[in-house]
């Protein structure tokens, strides 16, 4: 526990050090610039509908992406100047390392979906819908499209752990998160795809028409939570195993 808090407390000091949080606030802004544009129907549809069309292109592309930043970014300084001798000299497990940068990524991810909140409160505001606030359902979608990221950010980690490369490991999570935009209209594969489970997660309900969105919130947090333990225990073993 203790090697696990300084390498944490270490992890938080070189984030601290880069101007990664510029990147957090870029799908928040655009999301309430979408939603301050949307056109709202009036009575108990309105924030239903302000909150579909807010998280469409932030769960579908943004998000996604922004996991993959921030996984390769969390390993960009050890791949530098034989950052990983360094630091597996000292006296902590590899388990603790790999468990405080997955805990840096998921606190960024946190932070991310925190401004989203604030995003739907300015949209809402604006049209005037302030006044019935469905705190359940706004809870539901960004807790849901955080935990959702989550098995996409063990398996970026586990790739970036293992690529030296800052570019490949990001070139890869985009290339992968472009397909979303007809993955997600499949019941079949887009509960299974990674990419496409933080949208899925984060639509709220009865908006969900089409596709894979027709897939129950709690079936879906099953296929999530499973796929967050397999890439884990493959990402920890493959790094334990690693020869620096």
């Amino acid at each position: 526990m203790r090697s696990f808090t300084r390498i944490l407390s270490s992890e938080l000091l070189k984030m601290s050090k880069s101007r990664l949080w510029l990147i957090l606030i870029v799908s928040p802004i655009l999301a309430c610039l979408i939603g301050l544009f949307a056109n709202l129907p009036k009575g108990q549809l309105a924030w239903p509908m302000l909150i579909a069309a807010m998280v469409m292109l932030h769960g579908l592309l943004i998000l996604p992406i922004i996991t993959g930043v921030i996984s390769s970014s969390i390993c960009r300084y050890e791949h530098n100047g034989g950052g990983w001798k360094q630091l597996l000299t000292m006296p902590v497990s590899r388990t603790s390392v790999y468990f405080a940068k997955l805990s840096i990524v998921a606190g960024l991810l946190a932070f991310c979906q925190l401004l989203m909140l604030g995003a739907f409160l300015i949209a809402g505001a604006f049209h005037g819908i302030l006044g019935d606030i469905p705190w359940a359902t706004l809870a539901t979608s960004l807790i849901g499209g955080w935990v959702a990221c989550l098995p996409l950010a063990t398996l970026q980690l586990g790739v970036s752990l293992g690529w030296a490369s800052f570019a490949a490991p990001l070139a890869l999570n985009v290339s992968l998160t472009i397909p979303n935009m007809l993955i997600v209209n499949s019941a079949t594969y887009a509960p299974f795809y990674p990419w496409a489970q933080p949208l899925l997660a984060m639509m709220p309900t009865g908006q969900r028409e089409f596709g894979a969105f027709n897939l129950p919130l709690e079936s879906l947090m099953i296929t999530v939570v499973g796929s967050l333990i397999v890439f884990m225990l493959v990402g920890l073993i493959s790094f334990q195993r690693r020869e620096i």
